[in-house]
């Protein structure tokens, strides 16, 4: 970094005129002028918070200036703001009241990550998952508008360009054209997901164009027309039509969203906040759906989140001055779930032309990227598409390929009927690797992997697995390549793992066969995945007050292991299940299911996560609150053994 870059990005606090602020009110209150004032101070304030308390760093960086722009113009939060996904929303928590509480961001206790409506009422929708703002915000134009409400209530969608690409925002792209509404759609282009963008769409968004003196004459036109009454609401959808066809001749480019009879407008730059806000006047109270797309660059006014985006998506903590992140030490350190997997689908590949990697959006947030790298042309990046990845992965299988499809637990929700539609009903061998699995922690409430093995276990035909540790892992997605199994599915955690020397010989396991880890007589444990780490401590612990515990790691809960149902169940012991997801539906259910319909009369108590949202926190924080950390296990192993001894 030069002298010059190092001077500009060093961290100087913000002036008082964004402690001044503490509503959308105040801000409505200065000139126009101040506007990009405001704006360096939410980018200083944003450097110094996120250098240290880290969180989503280049997207919300990189839309400052259309929060300022939309907090100015609209009244908020009367109007709404609908944010799609939400990683670019802490300049908007500042704004609405939360500069004073920032410090606690994606602590326990303290603000979301992410717009939360129950965090305050200027936070619309929840937000989280990727495309669903146009649906949600059209669903509020519509409300208003069947509730007469007085004044008209403006509605704001604003959707990034990775985000618009998903089948959920078109859906609502669709609707919008035959639903009368003044929904108004703010495209945010930055040409970037957390990967670099991909597909045609996002091609396409590159090159368009239109003039901001057209779109100037055209609104003059239509409202002179209007007004003259020598045009209707009725008519001026044809007209749009006509309109928009011959733009298409003359300019030799169509426009999608005017294909769809959305009025469109841009792109303009986002950074310059004063004619986003005069743009925005202009068109925010016209009649009928419009978009506005507009051009920014993620990690804006930070260089070098400017020149590497996708490592500033989220960087962790770094030194605001030099840009220099934190680094933590790799020798003898176990690695990541997600580099094993990376590593070994890659070794998989090598020696099986069949091998083929599907990931939506996340290469490297899979490290799917370690095989991309070495055989791009077999690693498929869908966008953010999650059902799309799943049926695709379906059309590859019904023709001989294996393909491996990595998608984050919580996103592979969005692919349900996919999984039992175009996977599970023809049998086809489709490996979906679930990553995040369980407690992920400070991303919260809408990323927490915990419903999966649940949701999952009610479809036939499908394998359903999840490795203790990083060897078992590799051992898993071997196993799925061999024979013909169908659908196979493999949950594993977020974070690292416990053993440095994974990098074993791989081996076949027999499906449906969990493994004894310890034989006792007093208490059975039964576990599924890594938190058989944690019942081993607590186990230890009992021990050592003299009560014998055996310990099963099931592997598989579909098809589970009877042979060692029954050996528990012969042991007339207590019977304790722990799994890191939502207990109803998951392996204490399967377990108490199987031992109920056999004859067996056996108390179990279930260790995992309860019938509610987990908040975000650190990951020990919520399993401690969720009652499943190792003194939770502990305590049930002891009140186990009472209990059969009373």
């Amino acid at each position: 970094m030069t002298a010059m870059e190092n001077e500009k990005n060093r961290h100087i606090a913000p002036s008082a005129l964004l402690n001044k602020i503490d509503s959308p009110s105040d801000l409505r209150k200065l000139p126009l002028e101040k506007l990009p004032e405001v704006c360096s101070d939410i980018r200083a304030f944003l450097i110094n918070s996120l250098s240290s308390n880290p969180g989503h760093f280049a997207s919300s960086m990189g839309a400052v200036e259309l929060t300022v722009a939309l907090h100015y113009v609209f009244n908020t939060p009367y109007d709404r703001i609908v944010w799609d996904v939400g990683h670019q929303a802490y300049g908007h928590k500042l704004l609405t009241g939360r500069r004073d509480k920032f410090d606690t961001n994606r602590k326990f206790g303290g603000l979301s990550g992410f717009p939360n409506p129950e965090e305050s009422e200027y936070d619309t929708f929840t937000a989280g998952h990727a495309s669903n703002s146009i649906s949600a915000a059209l669903g509020m134009a519509v409300a208003s508008q069947l509730q007469h409400d007085s004044p008209k209530r403006n509605v704001v969608a604003v959707i990034g360009d990775a985000s618009i690409s998903g089948g959920l925002a078109f859906e609502g792209l669709n609707n919008a054209t035959i639903t009368k509404n003044n929904l108004l759609i703010i495209l945010n282009d930055n040409d970037m997901s957390i990967d670099r963008n991909v597909g045609a769409l996002n091609s396409y968004l590159a090159h368009l164009t239109t003039t901001k003196a057209y779109n100037a004459f055209r609104f003059k036109v239509y409202r002179l027309l209007k007004k003259m009454h020598l045009v209707s609401e009725k008519q001026k959808d044809f007209i749009l039509r006509f309109n928009n066809s011959l733009k298409s001749l003359i300019g030799k480019q169509q426009n999608i969203f005017e294909g769809l009879n959305i009025r469109y407008f841009g792109p303009i730059d986002g950074h310059d906040v004063e004619r986003l806000v005069r743009v925005l006047n202009d068109i925010k109270d016209m009649e009928g759906p419009r978009l506005l797309h507009i051009r920014t660059k993620k990690g804006k006014g930070y260089t070098p989140a400017e020149k590497d985006p996708a490592s500033w998506h989220a960087p962790g903590k770094f030194d605001p001055s030099t840009g220099e992140r934190a680094t933590e030490p790799t020798e003898g350190v176990p690695a990541k779930y997600q580099d094993v997997f990376g590593e070994t689908l890659l070794e998989l590949a090598r020696v099986d032309d069949r091998v083929v990697g599907i990931t939506a959006a996340m290469p490297s947030g899979t490290s799917m990227s370690i095989m991309q790298a070495e055989m791009p042309g077999r690693v498929f990046d869908v966008g953010i598409s999650e059902g799309h990845a799943v049926t695709f992965a379906g059309g590859l299988a019904k023709d001989g390929m294996r393909p491996f499809c990595a998608i984050y637990s919580s996103f592979m929700q969005r692919a349900y009927d996919h999984v039992i539609h175009d996977v599970a009903i023809l049998k086809l061998p489709v490996t979906l690797c679930l990553d995040r699995a369980g407690i992920v922690g400070e991303d919260g409430v809408t990323h927490h992997g915990v419903f999966d093995l649940s949701y999952l276990r009610a479809i036939p035909n499908i394998i359903i697995s999840s490795p203790r540790d990083e060897v078992s892992l590799r051992n898993l997605m071997f196993t799925s390549l061999k024979g013909n199994h169908g659908p196979f599915a493999i949950r594993y955690p977020r974070g690292k793992g416990h053993n440095p020397m994974w990098k074993q010989p791989m081996k076949e396991l027999t499906i449906g066969k969990g493994e004894k880890l310890a034989d006792g007589d007093d208490v059975a444990v039964l576990t599924i995945g890594p938190m058989a780490s944690k019942a081993a401590a607590a186990i230890n612990r009992a021990a050592e007050e003299g009560i014998s515990v055996s310990h099963y790691d099931m592997i598989f809960l579909k098809p589970i292991d009877t042979e060692i149902l029954k050996e528990v169940a012969e042991k007339n012991c207590q019977i304790i299940t722990v799994e890191d997801g939502i207990k109803d539906g998951g392996l204490g259910s399967a377990v108490t299911e199987w031992l109920n319909d056999n004859g067996y009369d056996r108390k179990v108590t279930r260790i995992g996560v309860p019938d509610k949202f987990v908040p975000h926190g650190k990951v020990p924080e919520l399993m401690k609150l969720c009652g499943m950390d190792e003194d939770a296990i502990y305590e049930a192993i002891v009140n186990a053994r009472k209990s059969s001894r009373s």
